[in-house]
């Protein structure tokens, strides 16, 4: 029975949260112009744009050299099959290595 108190009340609380946020940050302000103002001027930010824009043109070229690695492989482990296999262990005892500490 008290659990099923505390459940009830719970939807009660976050319903009043709700409420009380939403007096605090009215949805219709009383000023349209100078909503469509703060609108614009959180919609225009260059900055981001340009970081945004940067950060796709590493992650195409990051995409870009794992598809050419990939497309490789099979050449590159039949050209070099023993490297491939020293770099498997090596790999593996890093991670045994790692998951045994924990």
């Amino acid at each position: 029975m008290v659990a099923d108190a505390e459940v009830s009340r719970e939807p009660q609380s976050l319903q009043e949260e709700l409420s009380a946020s939403q007096r605090e940050h009215p949805s219709s302000p009383a000023d349209p112009v100078s909503a469509s103002a703060g609108t614009a001027a959180q919609t225009s930010q260059p900055d981001d744009t340009a970081d945004e824009q940067q950060l796709h043109g590493t992650v195409s070229k990051f995409i870009e050299a794992i598809t050419e690695f990939f497309e490789q492989a099979e050449k590159n482990v039949s050209a070099h099959p023993a490297a491939h296999v020293i770099g498997g262990l090596a790999v593996g005892i890093l991670i045994g290595r790692l998951v045994g500490r924990r």
